[in-house]
């Protein structure tokens, strides 16, 4: 291995967080704080480039440890693992949003969160990634040729309206690009997307949703999912956006199913999907597994309800008897069904759960979803009630960690607080399975 001083300024190369021993990074000697820099002459950007440019057999990797450059040359058998896991997914910076969304979820938070959560991002790194929602305005043809290459598919795509006027009002961009000319040009690369919706009353829903679902759908197989979402609002939104009454929703529905059972038709698939809110606000049953065609967009809330059920459906019957004890919290949305499977559970186990709805005070009563519970609204909904036992808290209350609600709390400073044992779960049968 020759080395040479130089400065990493330029090009900053991914800084590894651990190496796994007995993977092939462990044997090349690779170390924690090692920042590799490039592969093959070709700098990296981010984890998508080691992985792409690191896929050939014969490597020369160049790696910066403490100020020194020195480069690695090696072989990689077929589909040998690297056994690193590096500080950051991307390199050079999350790319962030440029538009002015009035109805941007990130703009209505309350002051005083943790800085992470105020970052707006736009990167089409973190949506092939992870399954973030970019809008597609701020790629360059540098991107476009990168696209071109290493094939990053798929994308998930915020759309709102495919009427490019309404789209730059939207967006409070009034440069935007076409967003269907942008369609066609993934497809031509061969790249597929998950489209989203987010619904205003009376903004971009009505002859405007018909006209966006039906723009998008020409696009299939391009566009392979739609997902039709209502805005969110908490009470630091600005005036003009509100939320959808049940008789709004139930037009939103009515439109959404009519298209679906087209397509199911034409297309043998529903296509266009709506989030679980929906069904909430005009107490619609939730579709069947089958009609979500492999749930393309569980993370967006498209599906998840009915998991739930399937998956207490196939687990209730193993529980055994456990008496337990105590509280379980839920936002006031989702509080019906915890409420009905929770009956169960007790019924079943002999327990005596009962379930509390939480008013979340930080985002205002018209967040009502538990992923946006946050640890002293649930600790001040326990506060004065008669109740003994458990507290159990639902993970998706929790960061990607399960450390940290949203206004920081740990569980257990919840416990401290509450003066119980607090128990996350993901469902009532993890009670009893673990």
């Amino acid at each position: 291995m020759g080395k040479v001083r130089s400065s990493h300024s330029a090009n900053p190369g991914g800084v590894i967080k651990a190496v796994e021993p007995g993977g092939l990074g462990y044997r090349l000697g690779l170390r924690p704080g090692d920042r590799i820099l490039a592969v093959n002459g070709r700098f990296l950007r981010d984890v998508i480039d080691f992985n792409f440019y690191t896929a050939e057999e014969e490597l020369e990797i160049v790696v910066d440890r403490e100020g020194e450059r020195f480069v690695i040359r090696a072989y990689r058998g077929y589909g040998e693992e690297w056994g690193i896991e590096f500080e950051e997914p991307v390199f050079d910076g999350i790319r962030r949003c440029t538009n002015r969304c009035e109805f941007c979820f990130v703009n209505q938070l309350p002051r005083g969160l943790r800085p992470s959560l105020y970052i707006k991002d736009d990167d089409y790194r973190y949506s092939f990634l992870f399954g973030n929602f970019i809008t597609l305005t701020n790629l360059t043809e540098e991107d476009w040729d990168r696209l071109a290459e290493q094939r990053l598919s798929p994308l998930y795509v915020s759309v709102h309206s495919t009427d490019l006027a309404l789209r730059r009002e939207l967006l409070g961009n009034p440069s935007a690009p076409d967003v269907l000319e942008q369609l066609r040009r993934l497809g031509d690369l061969g790249i597929v997307v998950h489209a989203q919706i987010v619904l205003i009353p009376g903004r971009n829903d009505g002859l405007h949703l018909e006209r966006t679902i039906d723009e998008l759908s020409s696009l299939y197989p391009v566009v392979q999912s739609i997902a039709v979402v209502p805005v969110g609002v908490t009470k630091f939104c600005p005036p003009g956006i509100r939320p959808y009454a049940p008789s709004e929703a139930e037009e939103v529905v009515a439109l959404v199913l009519e298209r679906q059972k087209r397509f199911r038709r034409a297309l043998k698939k529903g296509l266009v999907y709506l989030s679980d809110e929906w069904y909430f606000l005009t107490g619609l049953s939730f579709p069947p597994a089958k009609e979500y065609d492999g749930f393309p967009q569980l993370e967006n809330g498209v599906g998840l309800s009915r998991v739930f059920l399937d998956e207490w459906e196939e687990n209730k019957g193993a529980l055994p008897l456990l008496s337990l004890r105590g509280v379980a919290a839920c936002g006031a949305m989702p509080f019906p069904l915890v409420k009905q499977i929770a009956d169960e559970f007790n019924e079943i186990t002999g327990s005596q759960l009962e379930v509390i709805r939480v008013e979340n005070r930080l985002f205002g009563p018209t967040v009502t979803v538990s992923g946006l519970m946050v640890g002293e609204d649930v600790v001040e909904a326990l506060r004065g009630q008669s109740w003994e036992g458990l507290v159990v808290i639902p993970r998706v209350m929790l960061d990607s960690s399960g450390r940290l609600t949203l206004d920081d709390f740990t569980v257990e400073e919840m416990e401290e607080r509450l003066g119980a044992k607090v128990q996350v779960v993901s469902h009532f049968y993890e009670l009893a399975f673990g």
